[in-house]
């Protein structure tokens, strides 16, 4: 029985640390920068994880600066080894974490440098609501433009026109 016991140990301490969803951290190379918030990384085992950023939303495709978030993104941590501090995971199951090259918080430099907005729907903390106020006020990247739409509303609005072209 004891044997039986240290197998079922071992099999479950394994189980575990090869499912991110379970763990809180995770190390690993970048190996795909998807867009502005979102990236893929290799780890010791040869596992991706697609990685969601925490607390921030950047730019959709066909928005301004949707490009210029995944390229600074992109420069900041492709191909490099990033440390993951898994928060919670989304409804598509990805792990949404905040991401560090070094002890640079990459989520933080995206808002720092008006490359992103401060997800309050999921974080509401005052050390990103600094970085984003600071970034409108230099008038940086999103916050130059006059009226900035969001991306939760971006994608809303894009979903209402879908819905509407197939009901009509």
């Amino acid at each position: 029985m004891k044997h039986f016991y240290l197998i079922f140990l071992t099999l479950l301490i394994n189980f575990a640390e090869s499912d991110a969803s379970l763990k809180k951290e995770l190390s690993g190379i970048v190996i795909k920068i998807s867009d502005g918030d979102t990236i893929t990384i290799l780890d010791s085992l040869n596992n991706t994880h697609r990685i969601r950023l925490y607390g921030i939303d950047c730019p959709e495709k066909g928005q301004d600066y949707f490009q210029v978030a995944k390229d600074y993104l992109g420069d900041l941590c492709f191909q490099k080894t990033v440390y993951i501090q898994i928060m919670h995971t989304d409804q598509y199951k990805r792990p949404v974490a905040k991401v560090y090259v070094d002890s640079l918080e990459l989520n933080y430099l995206l808002l720092k440098e008006g490359l992103a907005w401060q997800y309050t729907a999921y974080d509401k903390s005052l050390h990103y609501q600094k970085a984003q106020e600071e970034a409108k006020i230099k008038k940086k990247n999103i916050w130059s433009l006059g009226n900035p739409i969001a991306p939760w509303e971006f994608r809303k609005t894009k979903r209402l026109k879908t819905l509407n072209k197939q009901s009509a």
